[in-house]
């Protein structure tokens, strides 16, 4: 979600394994009946077309993060709202598999264009997520001010069987990508297209600033929380896919904020895309 909010944490100590490496990335049978499609939304704009979906469902709480049980189209379903920002989405994201040991995390939302061919309503498939926040400066001297776009980003580490794996970015599973492809046809709101979504806890509006991550990052959108998703799910060999749709850009003319639309449309676009899972 993309919403005013600067906290700068954004890992979350996991100390309970729960799968053996490799267990989880070789199971892509999403029809099995077993174990749920756990679909995330920061907010309750973000999740509220899952829960009218569902229709009925089983509400339960840990901590502040809430977790809504039931089924779509006779397909078992988890609907967790995350909360806003990396942290609570790591968190939230963690005690998810935990609890409900989902065969696949489906983050989706709101988020700011940063590509200027795209426009409010238009949806990003993401077929990479990137931490646009993990970045190292150089050293410059007192009084002499910063530079923002000399920047570098840094990469993320994960542990794998005991050995640290560094990430410039995390890819959204295959076969959920393309389900998503699929389901696109189906979407009425604007245009659905392949991109680079960048996680910050920094709601950008200076223009220079969006296009330089646009430019070397090649990022199309930026939100909250996908990449801390991303990051838990591959520890834990969870197959992953992240979708937004854009409520507001600086960069394409659009003169519009709606995020409420634009979590609804995205809701309603993950819905088509576990209906595709199903068949």
């Amino acid at each position: 979600m993309k919403k005013f909010m600067f906290a700068s944490i954004f890992s979350v100590m996991i100390t309970i394994v729960l799968f053996p490496a490799g267990g989880i990335a070789a199971e892509k049978d999403f029809t099995n009946s077993q174990r749920p499609i756990a679909v995330q939304g920061a907010l309750d704009i973000e999740i509220s077309s899952l829960l009218k979906t569902m229709g009925t469902y089983k509400q339960e709480t840990y901590g502040g993060y809430t977790f809504f049980i039931g089924k779509i189209s006779k397909i078992p379903v988890i609907v967790a709202r995350t909360e806003m920002g990396k942290a609570n989405a790591a968190a939230s994201t963690a005690l998810l598999i935990d609890h409900y040991h989902p065969k696949a995390i489906i983050n989706q939302g709101t988020a700011g264009g940063h590509d200027p061919n795209l426009h409010v309503f238009d949806t990003v498939i993401g077929e990479k997520v990137m931490n646009i926040d993990s970045m190292e400066s150089e050293h410059l001297d007192a009084g002499q001010g910063i530079r923002p776009k000399t920047w570098k980003f840094t990469k993320t580490f994960i542990r794998e069987n005991g050995k640290i794996q560094e990430y410039a970015y995390f890819k959204s599973d295959p076969q959920l990508v393309k389900s998503a492809i699929r389901a696109a046809k189906k979407y009425q709101h604007g245009k659905v297209v392949l991109g680079k979504i960048g996680s910050t806890d920094f709601w950008n509006r200076e223009v220079d600033r969006i296009q330089w991550f646009h430019q070397t990052a090649g990022t199309s959108a930026e939100e909250m929380e996908a990449a801390a998703v991303a990051q838990v799910a591959k520890g834990f060999h969870i197959p992953f896919l992240s979708i937004r749709t854009i409520s507001n850009s600086e960069v394409s003319g659009d003169k519009i904020i709606d995020q409420p639309t634009a979590g609804q449309y995205s809701a309603e676009f993950a819905v088509e895309i576990i209906k595709e899972l199903g068949k």
